[in-house]
């Protein structure tokens, strides 16, 4: 791949992590590089680094505002289509960022035809699923499951288009794997355009996705560029990340996009009168969502920032990222969803925040329960994105 020419580049930064040196060639974006994203060290030796994002609502507190904001700058960048547009969000750190890039989106273009549908790492009833390899993930599985309903999953099978959205794109791999699954089943699929945060795919590679993807590919990024990644000595490995057992029930829902939707998530605004109402001025308040389930956090802090509450989201994990650069605090604790699995909560200490809210998919389960108690928090069981209870952690 030919470097980019002096001229091109707006920036060139290298960042020395425990797990080798990552140096980026900036093209586009580089002035709000750092308002955008971090570096950190993955505990995972199919690769060392991270690109952190801090509008994710992932690895970093953000501000939910600043999420939205995001997430209808991606949407922008989506070109017009004729039929129905399918968005896939990736699981698990973009399913947050994918479901809010198709809400704006659909705010957009009312009355256009869409799907949303993410994908997981869980099985949801019993109906057939596509299989899919993110192969530098430490949990590499990923599944697509079509829609029971016959009208989403004609969306699914009529449309022309597809909206792939992912926090970065570094290689590209991935996107082409899941849009060969889709075309396989829908071979009228006749465009493909990616979202992302970054995309330091580089010049070359992104000239040359139409070949790769075998059809037009159009991207948006809010950073451009190329990056170089020599690992070090150091290639730490955290161990299992991922058990999948096609017959086990882990609790996650159907509703909140598994099985696809073709409108938005409703905001419990009731819940965020509710809350709002125990925070008292100058508090700062955690909404943190778990693992796959993103979203319904997103949009109860907005509703909290809303009536005037500092108010932050994040989501636990399960990627093991090393306490270094842009992670200055890990937290651990077991999963909710019964893999098995650890998880982490990353930049986030106990009693950093007066009030920490915790939305959970899952049944009430000892794991949250722990959660709770490590932070102070109280549990938020969603059963839709309005029908919310609140669950006693003693």
């Amino acid at each position: 791949m030919n470097a980019p020419s002096t001229a091109a580049l707006l920036a060139r930064r290298s960042i020395v992590l425990p797990t080798g040196t990552l140096d980026l060639d900036l093209e586009r974006g580089a002035e709000e590089l750092d308002e955008l994203l971090g570096f950190a060290a993955r505990a995972n030796a199919k690769r060392g680094f991270l690109f952190l994002s801090k509008v994710l609502g992932k690895h970093w507190p953000a501000r939910p505002s600043a999420m939205l904001e995001v997430h209808d700058r991606l949407a922008a960048t989506v070109p017009p289509a004729e039929g129905p547009l399918v968005f896939i969000a990736m699981a698990e750190t973009a399913i947050g960022l994918g479901q809010g890039v198709f809400e704006a989106w659909q705010r957009r273009h009312p009355g256009h035809p869409a799907l949303f549908v993410h994908t997981t790492r869980y099985r949801v009833g019993s109906g057939p699923l596509i299989e899919f390899e993110e192969a530098h993930s430490h949990a590499p599985r990923q599944f697509l499951h079509l829609p029971d309903d016959p009208a989403l999953r004609a969306l699914l099978l009529g449309a022309r288009a597809l909206v792939l959205v992912d926090d970065e794109a570094s290689t590209g791999n991935t996107f082409v794997n899941l849009a060969a699954a889709c075309r396989r089943l829908n071979p009228g699929i006749r465009h493909v355009h990616l979202a992302t945060i970054t995309n330091f795919m580089g010049r070359a590679a992104t000239g040359g996705l139409a070949q790769r993807f075998g059809m037009p590919v159009t991207l948006g990024a809010l950073v451009e560029g190329e990056y170089r990644f020599a690992p070090g000595a150091h290639a730490p490995q955290a161990g299992v990340a991922q058990r999948f057992d096609p017959g086990a029930d882990r609790g996650a829902s159907s509703a909140f996009g598994r099985l696809g939707l073709d409108g938005p998530v409703r905001t419990p605004e009731a819940l965020a009168e509710r809350l709002a109402a125990g925070v008292k001025p100058g508090e700062r308040v955690l909404v943190l969502g778990t693992g796959e389930f993103m979203h319904a956090s997103t949009l109860l802090g907005a509703a909290l920032e809303r009536r005037g509450v500092a108010a932050w989201v994040q989501s636990s994990t399960r990627s093991p990222i090393l306490t270094w650069g842009a992670v200055s605090h890990a937290l651990g604790f077991p999963d909710n969803y019964g893999e098995g699995i650890a998880n982490f909560l990353y930049n986030v200490a106990p009693g950093q925040y007066d009030h920490v809210f915790v939305c959970h998919e899952t049944a009430p389960n000892a794991a949250l329960r722990e959660l709770a108690a490590l932070l102070g928090a109280r549990l938020f069981h969603f059963q839709s994105g309005d029908l919310v209870e609140e669950v006693p952690v003693r």
